[in-house]
């Protein structure tokens, strides 16, 4: 089994930065193309970066282009989301996601609550 763990979530003010990890198990993390996914109270989820395998090629949305950076450490299993210039509208549940391509997510972490205050 793969199983994903986010953390890094909390309160901020407008303005302000946040660093959230996806630790991922197994051995199979060097494989994925590895996502980051958000979804706000009352809306459908929206992937907001992806980062490929091994040439770490990204992907943002633009609501967050430029503001957000993904990046990934194979070695140490884990992929990280540093978030800038945070918004209040960046408030939502934050998730962690793999899989062997872009078009298909397998693997999902539980969530980590993002909130920031106007």
């Amino acid at each position: 089994q793969v199983q994903l763990a986010e953390s890094g979530g909390g309160l901020v003010q407008a303005g302000g930065s946040l660093r959230l990890s996806c630790a991922a198990s197994g051995r199979a993390f060097s494989t994925f193309v590895m996502a980051w996914f958000r979804q706000a109270p009352g809306k459908e989820r929206e992937v907001i970066a992806t980062i490929s395998q091994v040439l770490g090629r990204t992907y943002y949305a633009d609501s967050v282009k430029g503001r957000f950076t993904i990046s990934r450490d194979n070695a140490k299993n884990t992929v990280y989301l540093q978030m800038n210039s945070l918004k209040p509208e960046d408030t939502a549940v934050y998730y962690c996601a793999g899989g062997p391509n872009s078009r298909v997510y397998d693997y999902w972490g539980q969530g980590t609550q993002v909130t920031v205050s106007s």
